[in-house]
């Protein structure tokens, strides 16, 4: 129903039911993003909510990186919003990465480097993109992988932040090779040598905090002591090499 043309009164504006609903939300979405550019933040929530398509909303406030000032850099929490906006496929169009990115609020700087990096082409594999991207949040091999587990693993917060072998390994194997020094037989041998522990179990592997290893759940009944379990030397050994 069209407005009047003269009002003289707030009670002749007609407001929708579902409006402060949809304000509430956007306002937690805002609170927990933080985007740096709230203008072009806001365009792209209506637009993706209007089209029924994920939010560029991190699912949590992080504290750590609340404080920016100056260039709103990639953190955990927005990655893991652009792996839920585009992991539906094995490849997104250059663009649609682009347009994401943008809505994110992040410097176009950074996306280039990594396209750069990744030689990538119009279409861009999202796996080795995301595998970038955890490089970018991780000074090694070791914490880029904690941070691919800890963005992909359907355990809850603060759990042991398993995935699937199989993602585990590709990740590994990619950046891995993305340093022309590192021995191919090196990263080979280590993921060997984590096969027979996932094996029988739930195929996940998980990266330790506080460890030279990664390492997979202790299937029920096998030794824990790395004594008693000659491939657990092994994979300290190929770690080490790995992450220097």
């Amino acid at each position: 129903m069209p407005p009047p043309e003269t009002m003289f009164c707030s009670q002749q504006i007609n407001i929708p039911t579902g409006l402060p609903e949809v304000l509430k939300n956007f306002t937690k979405a805002a609170i927990r993003t933080q985007p740096k550019d709230l203008l072009v933040w806001s365009a792209a929530y209506f637009d993706a909510l209007a089209k029924g398509e994920i939010l560029p909303v991190k699912e949590r406030l992080e504290i750590n990186f609340g404080s920016q000032t100056k260039d709103a850099m990639l953190t955990p929490g927005l990655l893991k919003t652009l792996h839920k906006q585009l992991s539906f496929a094995e490849t997104c169009g250059r663009e649609m990465l682009q347009d994401k990115w943008k809505a994110l609020c992040l410097p176009m700087e950074q996306l280039e480097n990594m396209l750069i990096l990744g030689n990538f082409s119009m279409d861009v594999s999202w796996m080795e993109f995301f595998a970038l991207g955890c490089s970018a949040l991780g000074d090694s091999l070791k914490t880029s992988l904690k941070v691919a587990c800890e963005i992909l693993t359907e355990d809850e917060e603060g759990g042991a932040a398993r995935i699937p072998f199989e993602i585990f390994s590709l990740l590994c194997t990619y950046l891995a090779n993305l340093d022309p020094e590192m021995p191919q037989g090196h990263i080979d041998g280590f993921l060997t040598s984590l096969e027979p522990q996932v094996l029988g179990t739930s195929l996940d592997v998980q990266v330790c905090a506080h460890s030279n290893i990664a390492r997979t759940p202790n299937p029920v009944g096998h030794p824990t002591n790395s004594s008693e379990r000659p491939d657990s030397a092994l994979a300290t050994e190929c770690m080490r090499k790995v992450t220097g």
